[in-house]
């Protein structure tokens, strides 16, 4: 079965990005439909033949399983035609001239030549814009917003959480347990003396240091045409990103984020403690039930607050995501969508879906999928000034430069996330 490429995928196409680039838009979304429209085929096959005889043949369940993984390629593909071609501009005024930026030409030359003259006449002006060489010299906010902008655009939980900065080591945030109580009453009904005031919690986010260390050669370095804002924002956005992704889901909380994995998680129930994460069994042991698999996501989805659910996300990993593709609801429809459109996720149950290869993947006591309203589950906090320090000492002729950014992260509201465990209850 194939997918023709109408007008309205046309228009789509352009929406991406610049004209000459829709040719390969189009070339990558007629492929990605190909794609699912064969595996639900193989899919359908494979279903009629657990319901004839209990049990699929294994040639069907190859072959389901390859295109699955052509799925997974496909829409990878898709992905990262789409996210080229919506990232951030990185070029300001001042980074495109850097003479029109005090604190941007001073960083600039202290990269290209280590001179620090123009950093030391600014901190005299600007008080805190940089510390000792030591320690580093902190990045201008211009290069600084626009790392934390491609953070944002690869880091999946990143994306979908809160963001705060903070100027301190250690973020307190409050979180409003229960409301202020109201009541009715007529024009001249007496009013009571009091209401009943609402619980507050506070929670301590604290800072980790995350560090990398991008190279270059002094050649590149003297490259007048090199935007050194852009090339430190491309070197940092990646190693960042998989490092932030990762404390964000498993980290302990010591000198890194808290991961949302490493809560107190027990069986979700009406009487769950403010301060856990309930969960939904899957069923099975080491898997999804076999009958109606698609009940427990949709128990899952349920089991979360109406007040969160307009706004939550699927999180998981691929495995996961390629197992779940195949499930279908009651009235045989597939609970998984392919999103086609510019800036639109795939979705399930008609929620969107972020991949997080941090998850676990589908075995026994695990917990692989994550749904919630991440902007009031999960809390991120950028702690104020990225540093660098600058070495063409250690790895000549290349010139290394030792970069620091502070990050902290913990769940802030537990209600509005909830995880589903492989497990029989």
């Amino acid at each position: 079965m194939t997918h023709d490429i109408t007008r309205e995928d046309d228009r789509e196409c352009k929406a991406f990005g610049a004209n000459e680039d829709s040719a390969e838009i189009r070339s990558a979304l007629d492929a990605f439909m190909r794609a699912f429209e064969e595996f639900k085929d193989a899919n359908d096959d494979r279903l009629a033949q657990i319901d004839r005889r209990l049990a699929a043949d294994s040639v069907t369940e190859e072959k389901v399983g390859r295109i699955n993984q052509a799925l997974d390629r496909q829409q990878k593909a898709l992905s990262d035609l789409i996210t080229g071609m919506n990232r951030p501009e990185l070029e300001t005024a001042a980074l495109r001239h850097p003479q029109t930026g005090e604190h941007v030409q001073a960083f600039d030359k202290y990269v290209r030549k280590g001179d620090t003259t123009h950093l030391a006449h600014y901190e005299g002006k600007a008080l805190s814009a940089s510390t000792d060489a030591a320690g580093g010299y902190l990045v201008p906010d211009e290069i600084d917003s626009r790392i934390n902008t491609l953070l944002r655009a690869v880091s999946p939980i990143r994306a979908i959480a809160t963001v705060r900065r903070s100027s301190s080591g250690t973020y307190k945030a409050t979180l409003a347990r229960t409301s202020a109580a109201a009541s009715w009453g007529a024009e001249t009904t007496a009013r009571a003396t009091d209401t009943t005031t609402p619980t507050i919690e506070e929670i301590d986010i604290p800072s980790g240091e995350l560090y990398a260390l991008p190279a270059a050669t002094q050649t590149l370095l003297d490259d007048a045409e090199m935007d050194i804002g852009e090339w430190l924002a491309q070197e940092l956005q990646t190693v960042f990103a998989v490092k932030e992704s990762e404390a964000f889901v498993n980290g302990n909380g010591t000198d890194k984020p808290k991961g949302f994995l490493q809560s107190t998680i027990e069986a979700d129930s009406p009487s769950l403690a403010w301060n856990k994460i309930g969960y939904v069994a899957s069923g099975a042991g080491s898997d999804f039930v076999a009958t109606n698999p698609s009940d427990k996501l949709l128990k899952l989805v349920y089991a979360l607050k109406a007040p969160y659910r307009p706004n939550a996300h699927w999180v998981m990993s691929q495995s996961a995501l390629a197992k779940i593709r195949g499930f279908k609801d009651a009235d045989k429809n597939y609970i998984w969508q392919p999103g086609i459109k510019s800036g639109q996720p795939s979705t399930l149950m008609g929620f969107p879906v972020v991949e997080a290869e941090h998850m676990p993947a589908i075995a026994a006591n695990k917990y692989p999928i994550a749904f919630g309203d991440f902007r009031q589950a999960y809390l991120i906090v950028d702690r104020t000034g990225m540093r660098i320090l600058r070495d063409p000492y250690s790895k000549k002729p290349y010139v290394l430069f030792y970069t620091t950014k502070r990050v902290g992260g913990g769940v802030r509201n537990y209600e509005a996330l909830k995880l589903m465990k492989i497990a029989a209850s």
